[in-house]
């Protein structure tokens, strides 16, 4: 019912929303548009936009000394069962923060269910995972080390003696957490990573635009932000991530593709977690930032190209025909949201 509440809600938004953006300038004639008139069509766009996904909270530091260790242990090996894995290995800070396979190989090889997110800005997500099972970044970072098919340590016991073997960590944990007596720990090995990831925030020109730069969309992107709020898009991809914030059922109106979001491993998602049938099907929306980066797509990575995302998700979760016009604008306005890499990540690689 909470679910259901919400989407209609959000509906409701996205109705008001497009009724604003169709408001004309009555100063506009049969020959032509006034400068006021697109002056006022595009005012009202972008306030309804900035309403709609408001900025971003403040990153974290990135020289705190928290977050330092979080990098270096972000980028640690050790961390795995064959001393080959680390955080990157799958959440590549170069690449957007995803390695752009359908899933990623574990420490023996083998692949995981699902498509590994992009860590960049997922520290104002409602949870972590696709089915919400870590309620936050620290969570979250714990999950992989100990995973058996992805890094494969065997317990926390393991990962700490594996951090307290490297000679290096000891003033760096001390200096992050200065009131531990023993600092090096497996809940502050995960803390540290979470401090990093909070200042992992890529900026975009579409951010700039919601802040009132008027000119950093282009009129392509325009028109597909129009498309993207009166389509009801919004009604799940909605607030500073343009995702992240709800769970949804993948195949909510069925439609043609629904045979398709049953058939591809009979991933029952949230429904793994909560244990309730009520759940089935239904995944955290993924935030909608750098996406044109971030691919292959949905939870199986089984789409490789953004316009067929684009075309499934119009007709699975909103009974929608997208026309090819209306796809190539609302990808073009989705490449708004590619951002910049922040300086502190420039050049990581898995070598590093």
């Amino acid at each position: 019912m909470k679910n259901k509440q919400s989407l209609l809600v959000l509906f409701g938004i996205a109705l008001l929303a497009g009724g604003i953006i169709a408001c004309g300038d009555p100063s506009s004639t049969s020959n032509g548009t006034s400068d006021s008139a697109v002056d006022s069509v595009d005012i009202a766009r972008q306030k309804t936009a900035a309403s709609i996904f408001r900025s971003m909270p403040a990153p974290g530091d990135p020289s705190s000394p928290k977050a330092v260790l979080g990098k270096k242990l972000y980028m640690e090996t050790a961390l795995s069962w064959n001393n080959q894995l680390s955080c990157n290995s799958c959440h590549m800070l170069d690449k957007f923060g995803v390695d752009n396979l359908a899933t990623s190989p574990g420490h023996e090889g083998k692949n995981g269910a699902r498509n590994s997110p992009t860590v960049y800005n997922a520290s104002f997500h409602l949870a972590q995972f696709w089915d919400g099972r870590a309620e936050n970044l620290t969570e979250q970072a714990k999950g992989p080390i100990l995973n058996p098919i992805e890094m494969g340590l065997p317990s926390e016991h393991a990962a700490v003696q594996r951090i307290k073997g490297i000679p290096d960590y000891a003033p760096i944990f001390s200096l992050a957490f200065p009131n531990d007596p023993d600092p090096i720990n497996f809940n502050n090995i995960a803390s540290a990573i979470a401090a990093f990831e909070e200042c992992l925030q890529t900026p975009s020109p579409f951010d700039a635009y919601i802040a009132g730069d008027l000119n950093a969309l282009n009129p392509q992107q325009k028109e597909g932000l129009d498309l993207f709020v009166n389509k009801a898009c919004i009604s799940c991809h909605n607030g500073p991530g343009l995702g992240g914030g709800l769970y949804q059922k993948f195949g909510l109106v069925k439609g043609p593709y629904w045979d398709y979001t049953q058939s591809v491993g009979h991933d029952r998602g949230r429904a793994e977690v909560t244990k309730n049938d009520a759940d089935e099907y239904f995944f955290k929306v993924p935030s909608l930032r750098n996406i044109e980066k971030t691919g292959p797509y949905f939870h199986d990575g089984s789409v490789k190209e953004l316009a067929k995302a684009i075309e499934i998700m119009g007709q699975t979760q909103l009974g929608q025909t997208f026309t090819p016009e209306e796809i190539a604008s609302i990808e073009a306005f989705l490449g708004s949201l590619t951002g910049e890499l922040p300086a502190f990540v420039k050049p990581l690689t898995a070598s590093n």
